[in-house]
């Protein structure tokens, strides 16, 4: 089943996609408030067989939505935890030079960062050195602690494609990546959860990233250093995970960064992340709006770091 986030005539909802257009199952009387809050009732008893019988239940009474009517959010547009991978893909790990990790490099976004299909991402005005990151996402179903990498995996809930947009200069400004990931409205999400059972054997599937029509990546998912079920094991031996929560798994080899010249994003751009069964997310891109006394200019230091 596809899991959806959405905004329609001002209302937050969230439902299931079908052929014929979006169910609104968060419309209807005694739902969940959100997708993130709706988990954990998917969770039973297993989530590699998710017990989807109260949404498909809602489905035909649920108000039929177009899609092209709705505006897309984040599947989950208010996850307590949002945690990248670094360098995590064999191809961009070579691509860089470096050696591979021992552990997983990892490292937060916030939900502000992100929006979902069909949404603009923004340029900053900070840095023009905007690149492109398709990933696939795991989105946390059943909560845990201290999970067996054999569990790992019956606490996912779905999958989605994402794009880990980075401000690259940014990025580099000290060891820790998170000023170059943080910016608002740099990456995206979505453009749906797909559930496990319908997702599949996801090391099988291909991602592949396109800047205005023009393949960037392509991958098999199997291509990751720490598969996804290692990465829940991992992180959950360091802090509970939660309905709702996302891993975005790392990117794969062919970034903008490293071709020659680089390649970034700009305005007019349009950026698809599309992975097999889990469909297309896609993004424009825009000039962040000037504001009153800018500082820094246009790849400027920061204040701070000239002293």
């Amino acid at each position: 089943m596809k899991l959806v986030s959405f905004v329609s005539r001002g209302r937050a909802s969230w439902g299931a996609v079908t052929p014929e257009g979006i169910r609104d199952v968060g419309a209807m009387p005694g739902a969940a408030s959100s997708l993130k809050a709706a988990l954990p009732d998917l969770s039973a008893p297993d989530l590699s067989a998710p017990d989807l019988s109260a949404i498909a239940a809602a489905l035909d009474a649920a108000p039929l939505l177009p899609l092209a009517s709705v505006s897309l959010l984040p599947p989950i547009p208010d996850p307590a935890k949002i945690l990248c991978v670094g360098l995590n893909y064999k191809s961009h790990i070579a691509e860089t030079g470096r050696e591979a990790p021992r552990y997983p490099m990892l490292f937060p976004r916030y939900p502000d960062s992100l929006v979902g299909s069909g949404a603009a991402l923004v340029r900053p005005s900070a840095s023009h050195n905007f690149d492109f990151e398709g990933e696939l996402a795991v989105v946390i179903g059943k909560a845990g602690r201290h999970i067996a990498v054999a569990d790992a995996l019956g606490h996912v809930a779905g999958y989605a494609c994402f794009n880990d947009g980075s401000i690259r200069d940014w990025q580099r400004h000290t060891t820790q990546f998170l000023p170059g990931k943080n910016f608002a409205h740099s990456g995206s999400f979505g453009p749906w959860l797909v559930t496990v059972d319908e997702a599949g054997d996801i090391g099988a599937l291909h991602l592949e990233t396109r800047l205005n029509g023009e393949v960037m990546q392509r991958a098999r998912l199997d291509d990751l250093l720490f598969p996804a079920a290692e990465l829940i094991a991992y992180i959950s031996t360091m802090a509970p995970l939660q309905p709702g929560d996302v891993i975005a798994t790392g990117t794969t080899g062919g970034v903008g960064l490293f071709r020659d010249p680089p390649v970034w994003m700009k305005p007019g751009d349009t950026i698809t992340v599309e992975i097999e069964r889990l469909g297309t997310l896609a993004n424009t891109i825009i000039d962040e709006e000037p504001g009153i006394d800018e500082e820094p200019g246009i790849d400027e230091e920061p204040a701070i770091a000239r002293g």
